[in-house]
């Protein structure tokens, strides 16, 4: 008996060891990931201004004269997405440039006790759009800024002139990548995985990401040199692309409905080779929303953008130039007619 509880107090010291150098390792791990985001946050720091919406603290650029378009980007990224692309760069020759670092991202807050879906993000850019005084923008969306450029045009139709979406997740398909987050999402969970593991995961795995975001195209040299690994791997921007990408699906899902009742003149871009976002889904959502455009980039994947930023570029104005030559009491007919919009854009040419 003697030599069993003998054992049994060495297997519970063994354990109580092993415990406690695990919890030293993580917490060793998380202070190593926190400085490591300070030090990414001031060797990038922020390069526009802050708003105060709702209590929350946006950061946003509002760059350039002309045609106000909104820019919303998508995933894993931040605003600056649109400078490293080129697009904004192309756009602020003709136009007044806005870019949001959306909830999480970038050098935006984004608070707990709100579920952050594609609607509540919508809905807090188009507060920040009235309180910066824009009116009627065209709104541009890539990835899951498409799902939120699409919330905000279909609950506020009157307030955005025009739409383009660049591959965008508008249907319910499998997504794999989904699984991949999901974890980082579940409270406790997610908390102590963002602080420790994840961020050097993700280190591990963000070159095999890059490949798969860009292919069957190369990633831009401009992208390898501009992106910052860094500043996507901080804690807070992890659970914000986490809860993000579980919230994808339902957002989705809650859209699909809608999309028949836009009015606006609207364009569906995506890369033929898209390997995140089949080109499938957008010419799903060409069928659905009567009168949009459908462009299809031959030889681009998810980050058309960035493969191809002067017909992105085109694109954005063609709608620009589209909605101003449309007449106001188009819209708020049950939908932009192809014959409105060609006429429209035959003149805008």
């Amino acid at each position: 008996m003697k030599l069993v509880a003998v054992a049994r107090t060495l297997l519970e010291s063994r354990t109580a060891l092993a415990c406690g150098a695990a919890v030293t390792a993580l917490g060793a791990l998380a202070l190593v990931n926190r400085a490591a985001a300070r030090r990414a946050e001031c060797e990038h720091p922020p390069q526009g201004t802050f708003l105060n919406v709702d209590s929350i603290r946006l950061h946003y650029t509002d760059r350039g004269v002309g045609q106000p378009i909104v820019l919303i980007h998508g995933n894993v990224v931040s605003g600056d997405d649109y400078d490293t692309s080129g697009v904004a760069e192309g756009l602020l020759e003709t136009n007044r440039v806005i870019i949001f670092d959306r909830p999480g991202f970038g050098h935006s807050e984004r608070p707990r006790g709100r579920v952050w879906t594609a609607t509540q993000q919508a809905e807090l850019l188009h507060k920040a759009l009235k309180q910066l005084g824009i009116e009627r923008p065209v709104v541009v969306g890539h990835s899951w800024g498409a799902i939120v450029a699409l919330s905000l045009a279909v609950r506020h139709q009157a307030d955005a002139a025009g739409l383009v979406l660049l591959s965008g997740y508008y249907f319910w398909t499998l997504r794999p990548d989904v699984l991949l987050v999901t974890a980082g999402a579940i409270p406790v969970v997610g908390d102590i995985l963002r602080y420790t593991i994840s961020p050097w995961l993700g280190r591990l795995l963000m070159p095999l990401q890059k490949r798969a975001m860009f292919s069957p195209a190369s990633v831009t040299k401009r992208f390898q040199r501009e992106y910052s690994d860094a500043m996507a791997l901080r804690p807070s921007q992890i659970r914000a692309t986490s809860v993000d990408g579980t919230l994808m699906i339902p957002g989705a899902l809650g859209l699909r409905r809608h999309y028949a009742d836009l009015r606006m003149p609207v364009l569906i871009l995506a890369g033929s080779g898209d390997k995140v976002v089949w080109k499938r889904n957008a010419e799903r959502l060409h069928a659905a929303i009567p009168g949009s455009t459908l462009r299809i980039i031959e030889g681009a994947g998810h980050m058309v953008h960035h493969s191809d930023p002067g017909q992105v570029v085109e694109a954005i104005q063609w709608i620009a130039g589209t909605a101003a030559k449309l007449p106001v009491a188009a819209l708020h007919e049950s939908a932009v007619s192809s014959r409105a919009v060609s006429e429209a854009s035959a003149q805008a040419v």
